[in-house]
């Protein structure tokens, strides 16, 4: 059975949504009073078809009632829902010259009064700002066709509507990014405190026995030191390994709806998805060694698995080079940098170099080491691969993966 972390909490936008749900409520009890107990103008019944209105009414009642499940979250809350909400409130502002004649010559409510609000709300605490935008100009557009000749009131009460729920709308927006990057601090976080833990157990156990062979071996001498050289290069390997992210893979989850409801923070000890994000660096460590450095990030350089593994396989296939071209005693070093549009891996060694002309001979003999190795496999992901070399001053393969390539070469298989 894995073992997993999570860090639940509720989203920023709930209370946005329980203030809405009860928000539609009493606006939708405050047409109907006002529809029953207001007078116009002249202290008469408002309505010269008061079955017009009341029919609205009634509608509007059950409307909102039957409908409160759909504005408890962003996932309940769907665009049929958000369309069908704005035209029950634009039919109420258009039947208002019918159910009143005198609506166009004297400014008053019109028949869902500020209930309209609320359905321009729920677009801006779904979409964000330009939903809102949207949303409140069919709003502001009824308004001045029911007005026939808008004053200045009208004017005042649609650019009213249409910046408030624009500024709300923003709002949500920004605490959607917050959101996200507070989960992915958390997520740090996690598999900060699980390496940790890991480099103590380990630094207690395997360590110590690693460097303890490797000093009895070197004063032993004979087979012996040759074991403990072995025991020397797995203790640097293994501390790497370590210091880079040795800790189960991480992801983070949320609901339909953009976490509106919850976000969790998963640390899964069993193996992720075949799409599920990888950290190249965990991949990479396992090369480091008494004769190979590795440099990379302090945070997690995220790539998907088939891309990740690939690159990797290339990072692999240079090394071999190392060793079988530059020879054993050669020194590699391999570099990371994680770029914000491409991640580069840089394989460098103190060998003797490759001189000029010998890769494409190589390949016209049928050795395709280099060029299905490592440049073949950077091409499938839609990266770049460039072999640097001079006589007498080593070798550099320098592979380069745009994140946005692998993102669309990942949606276009998926396809």
């Amino acid at each position: 059975m894995a073992k997993r972390e999570r860090v639940v909490r509720m989203s920023v936008e709930q209370p946005l949504w329980r203030a809405l749900t009860g928000y539609r409520v009493l606006t939708m009890i405050y047409a109907v009073l006002l529809a029953v107990f207001g007078k116009d103008h002249l202290g008469r019944q408002p309505f010269e078809r008061p079955w017009v209105a009341f029919a609205y009414l009634a509608f509007l009642a059950v409307w909102t009632l039957a409908t409160l499940t759909k504005v408890r979250s962003a996932a309940s809350c769907t665009k049929r829902f958000l369309g069908a909400d704005l035209v029950v409130a634009l039919t109420g502002i258009m039947l208002t010259p019918i159910a009143d004649v005198h609506s166009q010559t004297f400014d008053g409510p019109t028949l869902p009064s500020i209930w309209t609000a609320g359905a321009v709300l729920a677009f801006a605490i779904k979409g964000g700002w330009r939903w809102a935008a949207f949303a409140s100009t069919f709003v502001a557009a009824a308004n001045i066709i029911q007005r026939g000749e808008p004053s200045r009131d009208t004017f005042h009460n649609v650019l009213l509507v249409w910046v408030a729920s624009i500024a709300i709308g923003y709002v949500v927006e920004v605490a959607r990014a917050s959101e996200r990057t507070l989960a992915r601090a958390l997520e740090i976080e996690a598999a900060t405190r699980e390496r940790e833990r890991l480099a103590r157990d380990i630094h207690d156990s395997v360590l110590q026995v690693l460097a303890m062979v490797q000093r009895r071996g070197t004063a032993i001498g004979g087979e012996a030191a040759e074991l403990g050289r072995l025991a020397g290069e797995q203790e640097v390997a293994l501390r790497t390994l370590v210091s880079s992210g040795l800790v189960p893979p991480t992801r983070v989850s949320e609901d339909a709806a953009e976490g509106a409801v919850v976000r969790t923070v998963e640390v899964d000890e069993e193996s992720p998805g075949e799409e599920a994000p990888c950290d190249l660096r965990t991949l990479l460590a396992p090369h480091a060694g008494s004769r190979t450095s590795f440099a990379e990030p302090g945070a997690p350089v995220l790539l998907p698995a088939p891309a990740a593994r690939e690159l990797a396989a290339a990072v692999s296939a240079a090394l071999d080079n190392v060793r079988v071209h530059a020879g054993e005693g050669a020194q590699a070093w391999i570099l990371v940098e994680d770029e914000p549009g491409e991640v580069i891996v840089t394989v460098r060694d103190d060998g003797p170099g490759i001189p000029e002309g010998r890769l494409a001979q190589a390949e016209g003999e049928g050795r395709m080491g280099v060029a299905l190795s490592i440049r073949g496999r950077l091409r499938d992901i839609g990266g770049t691969a460039e072999v640097i070399s001079a006589p007498g001053q080593g070798t550099e393969v320098e592979l380069k993966v745009p994140k946005a390539q692998v993102s669309r070469g990942k949606a276009g298989s998926a396809r």
